[in-house]
């Protein structure tokens, strides 16, 4: 099942660093985030991943086509004419396939996925992620939860933190998607969402926004089931969550950190 990872938005809220790079490539721990969720699949076999990018797209490209350089040793022989050789350590080694896709500067989230159609196999359900934020989701058991719902989409709910919109979860299935958090709701999108290809059906042009007219549609036809996760799940939207989520790495405390 590939993965797929929504890697193009411009991150203004954290501009500090995302005028420089794509906030996929900001790093946490000396790894960009990016590095992070990819290993959070990796951990459960889930090695094949189609990146959106859009925003700095150039800079994914050369992360992705240095990365062998840069998890490995490196002999530089510059007798004669110029060799290099990259020592590959399976330790450090990642068995990915990496498709970069430029979906488009201003592509909206919708609009990104709609792109990557053909990269997705026939009938092939697949992984959707967003490329700002770790979690220690179980995959196995949110895979488990899509298979047996039967549904178009799922999505990962969790506690919610306040500023985001939420859910409304009956029966296992999302009711109702809201802009604004009232007393009685208690579920929000973590994304890790599990979708088959007929969520392309709901996706129509570049400014297709996913968490508009796709999700709260799915919902309205109990198309849209939920795996509830009440585990570690942080975003990194401010600079503020990354030094938190610098912090807990460091520390060698990050429950994300699933992989040896």
């Amino acid at each position: 099942m590939k993965v797929v990872i929504l890697a193009g938005g411009f991150g203004t809220r954290i501009s500090e660093e995302s005028y420089l790079k794509p906030k996929p490539l900001i790093e946490i721990g000396e790894k960009p985030i990016l590095w992070h969720i990819m290993k959070i699949y990796s951990h459960y076999g889930f090695n094949d991943f189609i990146i959106c990018a859009g925003y700095k797209s150039n800079l994914i490209k050369d992360y992705f086509y240095k990365l062998q350089m840069y998890e490995n040793d490196v002999t530089f022989n510059y007798v004669n004419k110029f060799n290099m050789e990259i020592h590959e350590n399976n330790n450090k080694s990642n068995p990915w396939n990496v498709t970069v896709v430029d979906t488009g500067l201003n592509t909206m989230t919708g609009g990104r996925i709609k792109r990557i159609k053909d990269y997705i196999g026939e009938d092939e359900e697949f992984m959707l992620t967003y490329g700002d934020g770790v979690a220690n989701v179980n995959i196995n058991e949110l895979i488990k939860a899509h298979k047996s719902s039967g549904k178009i989409v799922t999505v990962t709910a969790i506690i919610p933190v306040g500023r985001f919109g939420v859910m409304k979860v009956e029966n296992n299935l999302v009711k109702e998607f809201k802009e604004k958090v009232s007393a009685e709701d208690s579920w929000i999108s973590g994304g890790f969402f599990i979708a088959n290809k007929k969520i392309f059906d709901y996706l129509e042009e570049d400014s297709t926004v996913l968490e508009q007219y796709p999700l709260k549609t799915l919902a309205k036809e109990n198309e849209l089931g939920v795996y509830k996760h009440t585990g570690f799940w942080q975003p990194m939207d401010t600079l503020k969550e990354k030094e938190y989520l610098e912090e807990l790495w460091f520390n060698k405390n990050a429950p994300w950190k699933l992989w040896e």
